[in-house]
């Protein structure tokens, strides 16, 4: 049996959960998410607690049954917390700031980058060098944070770029030059 999806969601006060021809639908003082379950993976709402069962052991079951009952559960720590992802930019100049619903970065290009806040995002910056995305789906909020460091990945030399706060890139050595020994 699987042991993450054994365990029931607990549901907190104010959080309504529904099931409806295999979809979830999470309802919080943060928003309304949906997740379409694996017909052979059963949810059901008891009291206040979410339960998700399989049928049988075969291994696709084994494997979906965790991964709907982790999905359910940060569904519900959307909705009631939210999740966020912060960056730093490091280098001379790079910088963002937000204007209006676009993030405006400057990363050493002829041009600054716009990056426009989808829906059900929210995205801040405290300081010219830090962005903060925020937001109740813990998928999407990753994805756009993913696509935000796209624009300039760390590089590994001066180490300039946009990176995860807490994250390491590993710096290389630069070239020996011309009176390096062979």
């Amino acid at each position: 049996m699987s042991r993450i999806g054994r365990k029931p969601v607990n549901i907190p006060a104010g959080v309504t959960v529904s099931v409806d021809d295999g979809v979830v639908t999470v309802k919080g003082p943060k928003g309304t998410l949906t997740q379409k379950v694996h017909p052979s993976i059963s949810v059901a709402v008891e009291g206040n607690v979410v339960r998700v069962t399989r049928p049988d052991d075969e291994k696709e079951s084994k494997s979906l049954h965790g991964t709907t009952r982790s999905l359910i559960q940060n569904m519900v720590l959307g909705v009631t917390q939210g999740f966020h992802k912060e960056l730093e930019i490091n280098g001379v100049g790079y910088r963002a700031q937000k204007q209006g619903k676009n993030l405006v970065m400057t990363l050493g290009f002829s041009h600054p980058v716009t990056v426009p806040e989808p829906d059900g995002i929210t995205i801040e910056c405290p300081k010219a060098n830090r962005i903060v995305v925020l937001g109740p789906d813990k998928q999407q909020v990753g994805q756009f944070a993913s696509e935000i460091r796209e624009k300039r990945p760390p590089e590994p030399y001066k180490g300039k770029g946009i990176r995860y706060a807490g994250e390491h890139v590993r710096r290389k050595e630069g070239k020996a030059g011309k009176g390096a020994k062979k």
